[in-house]
């Protein structure tokens, strides 16, 4: 009979323990868990926390007893392995101030990353926080109950669990700031596409203060100071740090285990170690990037869990190999879901990499059909096509087309496949021509020269080298873009208008989403114009047109012009009109033929579903003398109270 014994639970350990057991009935196999809980939601604490998730047990996937009685496995919680000897094949345990070693036929080590605790001075401070495990957020949790709607919170670290604790906490009532050191929050999203969820975290009243890292923390009689590098001070009842993480692998110093700099654990596609019969998993692996050997550690529970079973075949003779990691993730951001999978822009600058991007938006079903949001969709591909990453926000559909770019990125397909993929179609689901393929027909215009697109930094430059803009949106409910040396020809205009254009100047085509921008760039460029079309159109400029604040403030509050006046509260209105599943110009034709129906200083309450429609109506008021006097964000949906003027 052999014995196994697993290093660590979770996903990838209790993933490992449970394949061994139904590879091998005989075999006798010891799990060791440092802390009482061998498998527990670690994505689900921050919402806990928030009270979404109100029952604490379901955080708890699996007890002891009840995987002793389903796998017949011997569980040894509150105890941990602190040496591991490789030339005696045996462990040593520390359970209740007692060591004891157990010898082992094959090893599988998942002791997971513990967060980072940097030395700055006060960081001890009980009122200062660490995420990592259930009596970690039972603490954080009490905070929340007894100060909901009155207290004051920092987390510290703009990560995944860093974003969610934030949101949590302002969800229960809490003056929240997050506190990043580097420029942007959510390091795996571009900066073009991260803004939008700076966006929607200061519209939801968290503060973020960017590129400034932790100084000290102080108490001050209840409170705790929290100062930056820059000398800011930022006051709180408590303080939440998810700085970051490290491996939990030194007791594996001087074990034989290789190791690399950082103290990640090195292995191969097999999941094995430069031991033969010892295997890790898990958040302190190093594993490599999909399709690549470039080295990669990836703390997700997924990859854990695939990792635990592939460990599981090959301690047992069943040859299984690792494909590696693509670092595919999704979170929700108050509104908006945001997904990843790849690499992005800074990692394949980084290593050289040529690739090319696309950037559009597309709906998330039919436009005709109610309730049609758009999505973000940005696309990252070599000079062949190949896929090599994607990102996309939006409030709804975004899991399923992360989900489908990830699977042709797997498989190392390419933007002809996207283009090509047969999706289900219904029209409260998807559209005949689905997000996904539209992405891929855009990456291939770029790649067959019948597109060349331009980021919206790479317009601001260009302006400001003497190119000019063309707007091609169609006059009805026009409003100009905020941009320099730009001219208004609508689309149906332009064929006949071509004689006002210059065929020595630089073009940059405009339009609301980029489609219409594109066939104007077909045209001139067809007529010997020198042209280039901007990704994404306006929705791209008001998305990345956006500089995070400090102290935010609520979305109701935030009505800029002359034309809008400040309300707090719901107000009355005299008619409502359904104006969501409508593309521009669309809801601004429908706000001018409603009005157009009113009385004047009557309201009218227009709820869109174009995120442009908050922008834009306000926009529109200011020129026909109406006034915005109240506005509402929900779910993708924008809500705009207009009062008609005189």
């Amino acid at each position: 009979m052999k014995t196994y014994i697993i290093v660590g639970g979770v996903a990838g350990g209790a993933s490992a323990a449970a394949r061994l057991r139904r590879l091998d009935e005989e075999a006798k196999i010891i799990l060791v868990e440092r802390g009482p809980y061998i498998s527990f939601a670690n994505c689900g604490l921050p919402y806990y926390v928030g009270n979404v998730i109100t029952d604490r047990s379901r955080l708890i996937v699996q007890t002891a007893e009840s995987v002793q009685g389903r796998f017949n496995i011997d569980i040894r919680t509150e105890s941990t392995v602190v040496s591991v000897d490789t030339e005696q094949q045996n462990v040593t345990i520390l359970h209740a101030g007692k060591m004891y070693t157990e010898r082992y036929d094959g090893l599988i080590l998942s002791p997971g990353a513990v967060p980072l605790k940097p030395s700055i001075p006060g960081i001890d401070n009980p009122s200062v926080h660490m995420v990592r495990t259930i009596p970690d957020i039972d603490a954080i949790r009490s905070l929340a109950d007894s100060l909901a709607g009155t207290g004051q919170a920092v987390v510290i670290g703009g990560g995944f669990i860093g974003v969610e604790m934030a949101e949590n906490l302002r969800q229960r009532g809490l003056e929240t700031t997050i506190i990043e050191a580097a420029p942007h929050i959510l390091a795996p999203f571009d900066t073009d596409m991260v803004l939008r969820a700076e966006r929607e975290m200061n519209d939801h009243g968290i503060g973020l203060i960017l590129k400034d890292g932790v100084s000290t923390f102080t108490e001050q009689g209840d409170k705790i100071v929290v100062t930056t590098q820059s000398g800011r001070n930022i006051e709180a009842d408590f303080v939440v740090a998810s700085i970051g993480i490290r491996p939990e692998t030194q007791f594996l110093q001087g074990s034989g285990i290789e190791l690399n700099q950082r103290g990640y654990i090195v292995v191969n596609d097999m999941m094995q170690t430069n031991i033969p019969n010892i295997y890790a998993v898990g958040d302190a692996v190093q594993t490599f990037r999909v399709h690549t050997d470039v080295p990669m550690s990836l703390a997700l529970a997924g990859p854990a869990s695939h990792q635990g079973r592939i460990a599981a075949n090959n301690l047992t003779g069943h040859e299984t190999h690792y494909p590696g990691a693509q670092g595919t993730f999704i979170l929700k951001v108050f509104d908006l879901a945001f997904g990843a999978t790849g690499e992005n822009e800074r990692a394949l600058a980084a290593r050289g990499q040529e690739y090319k991007t696309v950037r559009i938006y597309a709906d998330n079903h039919v436009g005709y059909y109610p309730g049609s949001v758009k999505m973000a969709i940005k696309l990252i591909f070599n000079l062949s096509g190949t896929v090599l990453g994607a990102q996309i926000y939006g409030t709804d559909g975004v899991d399923k087309r992360i989900d489908v770019i990830a699977a042709v990125l797997r498989h190392g397909g390419d933007v002809h496949e996207l283009a090509e993929l047969e999706s289900a179609y219904a029209p409260p689901f998807g559209s005949a021509k689905d997000a996904v393929n539209m992405a891929g027909f855009a990456a291939e215009n770029v790649l067959d020269g019948l597109m060349e697109n331009v980021t919206y930094d790479d317009m601001k430059a260009a302006v400001d080298q003497g190119a000019v803009v063309i707007d091609v949106r169609p006059p009805e409910g026009y409003v100009p873009v905020m941009v320099e040396k730009y001219i208004h020809i609508p689309l149906a205009q332009l064929r006949s208008r071509l004689s006002e254009l210059d065929p020595a100047q630089f073009y940059i085509t405009l339009c609301k989403v980029g489609q219409n921008s594109y066939y104007a760039e077909r045209i001139l460029r067809q007529k010997g114009f020198h042209v280039k079309s901007l990704q994404g159109g306006i929705m791209n400029i008001n998305d990345q047109d956006f500089t995070a604040s400090p102290t935010a403030q609520p979305p109701e509050r935030q009505l800029q012009s002359q034309a809008a006046v400040v309300s707090s509260q719901t107000v009355a209105f005299d008619k409502e009109f359904d104006i969501t599943g409508i593309a521009c110009p669309g809801p601004l034709m429908k706000l001018k033929e409603a009005m157009d129906t009113m009385k004047s200083s009557e309201i009218g309450k227009f709820t869109a579903s174009d995120p442009g429609f908050w922008q834009d109506s306000e926009a529109w008021c200011q020129t026909t003398g109406n006034t915005v006097v109240h506005r509402e964000k929900s779910k993708g949906k924008v809500s705009v109270w207009v009062r008609k003027g005189e």
